[in-house]
């Protein structure tokens, strides 16, 4: 489990986040919030980029303040908002294996990692492709590849479906779900109620730096979004208008209305 206690952090003298707490096991954690109200900075913290100014952040036990971000890389794997920020290497395969490569594996671990982690998102045979050869949506699962490759227990996805088309959006949320499905925990930093809708198990809302909300998806969308900046999905607006309770999707509004 990832433990956030009472965290604060200040850039130069300005205090971005104000008391955080938190917890993350093996759940899809929503964590949204209005622009600069601290998401990002907060999800650093986990993996060791961030330090606290106070408080502290455990990952299953390991206080983030005595670990260096490549131990702490190991259990916390970090998807930045922009795939392309991550790439340097010639080809996917190389890509998905600097990684493991630098925990000093065989090749022989290296080669198994690196099959199973593009397998695991729909990448196979894509090994000598370069990655900037590659559509938005697969480079989004590229990166998410090279993440799974260090076989870390947490994921970290920031904006994972940002930019993207329906197509590639859809491909995105599957690996997503194989991704709880194989038991790992899951930051997801979202401003698309639509994605937290589908995929949530729980959901933290921050506003200028502090926690408002820490709660099941169904208390979240209970609250004004709009205070907040953010919108409802439609399929919660046209299933109050049906007076039908919280539902996920369009499915479930058919089968309460039907006869």
């Amino acid at each position: 489990m990832i433990t956030v206690e009472d965290v604060h952090f200040s850039y130069g003298g300005r205090e971005v986040l104000r008391g955080v707490s938190l917890t993350l096991d093996q759940e899809i954690l929503a964590l949204v919030g209005p622009n600069g109200s601290g998401k990002t900075t907060l999800a650093k913290h986990l993996n060791g980029l961030l330090k606290p100014t106070r408080g502290r952040v455990l990952v299953d036990g390991m206080d983030t303040r005595e670990h260096t971000v490549a131990e702490l890389s190991r259990k916390v794997g970090y998807v930045f908002q922009n795939p392309e920020h991550m790439f340097f290497e010639e080809t996917v395969f190389k890509e998905v294996a600097f990684g493991p490569k630098n925990l000093g594996l065989s090749e022989a671990e290296v080669e198994e990692r690196v099959r199973w982690a593009l397998g695991a998102v729909g990448l196979g045979g894509f090994e000598e492709r370069t990655p900037y050869s590659l559509s938005g949506g697969e480079k989004q699962r590229l990166a998410i590849a090279c993440v799974l490759a260090m076989r870390p227990k947490y994921l970290v996805l920031d904006e994972p479906t940002t930019g993207l088309d329906w197509k590639a959006e859809r491909s995105v949320v599957e690996v997503i779900k194989s991704l709880r499905e194989r038991g790992h925990g899951i930051l997801l930093i979202t401003h698309d109620m639509d994605l937290v809708l589908e995929l949530a198990d729980r959901v933290v809302l921050l506003r200028g730096g502090r926690k408002v909300f820490d709660g099941p998806v169904e208390d979240f969308f209970a609250l004004n979004l709009e205070e907040y900046g953010l919108e409802k999905p439609e399929v919660l607006l046209l299933a109050e208008r049906l007076n039908v309770g919280f539902v996920r999707t369009v499915d479930e509004i058919v089968r309460r209305v039907r006869p």
